[in-house]
């Protein structure tokens, strides 16, 4: 007959061991004395997950290419949808510099 596997249980985790609170923190936590809350929360206490948000973000779209403007392009190797959009880009930019009134 096989012996069952005994489920580990975490360890006992000292509270002591949690990492301090800054200033901040208790700033923006919740309050509450008893079951009344005091003063409500202020936004989070960490951090948002993953990277910081860029200004100027790209922005995901569709777009409908020709097949030899996309082959031409995946031909290029990885990165090559960023080489579309520097391409597009100084296009734009030479349109405003011809645009503007002299």
């Amino acid at each position: 007959m096989p012996v069952k596997a005994r489920v580990s249980r975490r360890g006992w985790v000292d509270p002591d061991d949690a990492p301090e609170w800054t200033k901040e923190q208790f700033e923006r936590a919740e309050v509450a004395i008893g079951a009344k809350v005091v003063q409500r929360t202020q936004g989070t206490l960490t951090r948002a997950r993953g990277r910081p948000k860029k200004a100027d973000a790209k922005i995901h779209t569709h777009i409908r290419l020709s097949p030899q403007v996309l082959g031409h392009f995946r031909a290029t190797g990885p990165g090559w949808q960023t080489r579309i959009d520097e391409v597009l880009r100084k296009w734009v930019e030479r349109r405003r510099k011809e645009s503007r009134p002299r």
